[in-house]
């Protein structure tokens, strides 16, 4: 076990930030299925024990979870005259931006098109359930996110079969193009911002909000901006549409997710 105090963190704000789907509370445990491997966590305050070794926490989760990242910096950017930012950000102090696998990102958020964050986790799931490979902790097992050479063998009936509805055809052909390598999505890492959501726009089914979510949590391009239904509210609502992410150069992405998710939620904790 290995534990960590660590400062603006809190991983049940990650987990309803919209970023990532198998991030999941268990009593008082919170148990995360990624790169193939299953994560135990409990936090207490600041206090966060990761259930791993020394070399895994170093290797794989203190990259995961952008650690070495200072988000109080971030968090005491917001303008002196911008009020609404401020209180986004105080409430979403524990918000950090994850370093996800690109390719399980991609299809995360084809798959988030029109769908809220439990119907996604709910598609997400269904999809490891069905076509991911099996890993056994002790009496349970788990399953890791379906590689593009497996979803490339599924019919459109077996994707259909896990809630896709329309997206089945987007998912399809994005697992048929990295599996032949014709889509080499880690080579796209390479390139700079502007030409990266470029290239993913060339993806079937992937429009500008898709391929901001890709480059920001699938790439970590904090630069990145995405708008949905939510952030166009807000924009609109609180700042009349003239809202400069360009104010916030080199970090305008988790400015996003402090609005986000301060948005989703105020309607619940404000009415």
């Amino acid at each position: 076990m290995v534990t960590r105090r660590i400062p603006h963190f809190d991983l049940a704000q990650i987990a309803e930030s919209g970023q990532c789907f198998r991030l999941n509370r268990e009593g008082p445990n919170w148990r995360l299925i990624a790169h193939g491997k299953v994560l135990q966590m409990r936090q207490h305050g600041e206090t966060v024990q990761f259930l791993c070794t020394q070399k895994a926490f170093e290797e794989i989760w203190r990259g995961y979870f952008d650690l070495d990242t200072d988000y109080g910096t971030f968090l005491a950017s917001p303008a002196p005259d911008d009020s609404y930012l401020a209180g986004a950000a105080a409430y979403g102090s524990g918000i950090r931006i994850l370093r996800q696998d690109p390719w399980e990102t991609l299809v995360t958020f084809l798959l988030s098109q029109r769908k809220n964050i439990s119907a996604i986790r709910s598609a997400v799931e269904a999809l490891c359930t069905r076509f991911g490979k099996p890993i056994h902790r002790g009496k349970e097992t788990f399953y890791a996110f379906p590689t593009a050479k497996t979803l490339a063998r599924c019919s459109p009936e077996d994707l259909s079969a896990c809630s896709l509805g329309y997206r089945v055809p987007y998912v399809a052909d994005a697992a048929k193009k990295v599996a032949c390598g014709a889509l080499d999505l880690p080579s796209l890492n390479g390139l700079d911002n502007d030409a990266l959501q470029e290239a993913l726009l060339r993806i079937h089914g992937v429009g500008i909000k898709v391929a901001s979510c890709v480059a920001l949590f699938g790439y970590h391009r904090l630069d990145c901006f995405p708008r949905d239904v939510w952030i166009n509210r807000v924009l609109e609502t609180h700042y009349g549409g003239r809202f400069d992410p360009l104010r916030y150069k080199g970090f305008a992405g988790v400015i996003q997710q402090y609005l986000f998710y301060y948005a989703r939620n105020e309607k619940i904790d404000h009415r």
